[in-house]
């Protein structure tokens, strides 16, 4: 990474302003692939929310997809050394709306082998109970 390069540089030349703007862009950049780690985790758990309350049935397969999504979410959620989590409550939500789309139209592929379209699909479910579903496994979930 030429960031971690130049990084040295302007410590070594004592341009510690220049360090600190960089170190803040790392940062950003490691928060980014976080989210982006937690949003396709996301997807995985929507997608299969969705397919149970479509279908009305549960599998194995499913519930353990299911509990893997939901330790991969809070596993890459978690700040290992500062403590806490990169996403709030109020920030995790928002992620569950911006991935919902995307899961719905995966879903759609895999439920009812494929036979509906995503609208079909959309208009089968109720979108509030899934977000709000994972919403709340995601918080209560403990590894």
């Amino acid at each position: 990474m030429e960031e971690l390069t130049l990084l040295r540089k302007m410590v070594e030349e004592h341009d510690y302003e220049g360090a600190l703007s960089i170190i803040s862009e790392l940062d950003e950049m490691a928060k980014d692939d976080k989210i982006n780690k937690i949003r396709s985790f996301l997807g995985i758990l929507l997608i299969h929310l969705i397919k149970q309350q479509a279908e009305q049935r549960v599998t194995k397969s499913w519930n353990r997809s299911i509990e893997n999504a939901l330790d991969g979410i809070t596993t890459s959620n978690k700040r290992r050394s500062a403590g806490g989590y990169y996403l709030r409550p109020e920030e995790l939500s928002a992620l569950i709306d911006e991935a919902f789309p995307s899961a719905i139209r995966n879903a759609s592929y895999e439920a009812f082998e494929g036979t509906h379209s995503s609208d079909q699909l959309a208009a089968m479910i109720d979108t509030d109970q899934i977000k709000q579903d994972a919403f709340d496994r995601i918080m209560a979930y403990r590894p």
